[in-house]
């Protein structure tokens, strides 16, 4: 009895751990197989100047503001205090460094055109959500943990990842690897699928553009290749016009990934140039001047033949 007691107070503990989440994707098809849910995780120890979802980067719960969505009536204005909400020309600009009563001016916004751009939720708040979408993943599907870096909230990736698999539902991690081993080790086991970014080869190169090394990164990535999971394991590299897409960049590696385990899966993914506005949501400028355009497929395959060339047999063309 007392270690049933026990055993109930701990599941309790864990399901009501907390994690800063920033999204909650429904009916995604681009995470893992089948129709999934994807929830996104905030912070990152990465800076890649191309990030998709830059919002996700500071761990930090901020306010937004959406210029689509304001009707100009200026009540934010009036809550302000310390000159955190100002009318400018362009519009209503924010400036978070000031402190004000940010509670009051988003709850008395009426157009919902200032928000918080996250939110604090238990495990079993988001798996509340999640279990929305069940009745779809019999299908295949399932739930994916984004982000950001979701392993930089590991306590609650952990927990949730548990409740996850007490109902049988497929999981799946996406992650940049510059982590922690043990943070890395204690989530496997609990994982079905997992996608783990390898961005580009060459150290300087790397820390460059995405402000780190990648020596942690190489030696995660040979860490799951070598698991018991490396046959779940996809290594991603997004194609970034002048940064990633160099013949060179895509060969090393995938000779590195396909030496690793001849096996290997490896997804190339193509250019995303919806980020670009949101830079503007959090007052930073993008890494393009002017926005490149997703590749064509003719691209894509020439990208996925250097892969081949330099071993790779398994490969996975996002177009």
């Amino acid at each position: 009895m007392g270690n049933t007691k026990n055993m109930e107070t701990i599941n309790m503990e864990e399901r009501a751990v907390k994690g800063t989440v920033f999204d909650i994707r429904r009916f995604s098809t681009h995470d893992g197989g089948g129709i999934r849910t994807t929830v996104f995780l905030k912070g990152c120890p990465l800076s890649c100047v191309w990030c998709h979802n830059p919002e996700g980067i500071s761990t930090r719960v901020r306010p937004l503001h959406f210029p689509n969505k304001c009707i100009g009536c200026r009540i934010c204005c009036s809550l302000s205090e310390n000159g955190g909400v100002v009318m400018t020309e362009k519009g209503i600009r924010l400036d978070i460094s000031k402190q004000e009563n940010w509670d009051q001016i988003i709850e008395e916004c009426p157009s919902g055109a200032i928000v918080w751009d996250s939110k604090r939720m238990t495990v079993d708040e988001v798996a509340e959500e999640v279990l929305k979408d069940a009745s779809f993943y019999k299908y295949g599907g399932g739930v994916t943990l984004s982000g950001g870096e979701p392993l930089l909230q590991p306590e609650f990736v952990l927990s949730f990842l548990k409740e996850m698999k007490k109902r049988n539902i497929h999981t799946a991690v996406e992650t940049a690897l510059h982590v922690p081993e043990e943070t890395l080790e204690s989530v496997l086991p609990w994982l079905d699928l997992i996608y783990g970014d390898f961005k580009i080869f060459a150290p300087e190169v790397h820390k460059k553009y995405i402000g780190q090394g990648n020596a942690r990164i190489k030696k995660h990535i040979g860490l799951l290749l070598d698991s018991e999971k490396r046959d779940q394991v996809i290594i991603r590299t997004p194609m970034i016009p002048g940064v990633t897409t160099g013949e060179d960049n895509i060969a090393e590696i995938s000779r590195f990934i396909s030496e690793a385990y001849s096996e290997v899966s490896y997804e190339i993914l193509n250019y995303n140039p919806l980020a670009e506005a949101k830079y503007r949501l959090i007052d930073k400028t993008y890494c393009f001047k002017e926005n490149p355009k997703r590749y064509s497929r003719q691209d894509m395959e020439r990208f996925a033949e250097i892969a081949r060339s330099n071993g790779v047999k398994n490969i996975i063309i996002e177009s």
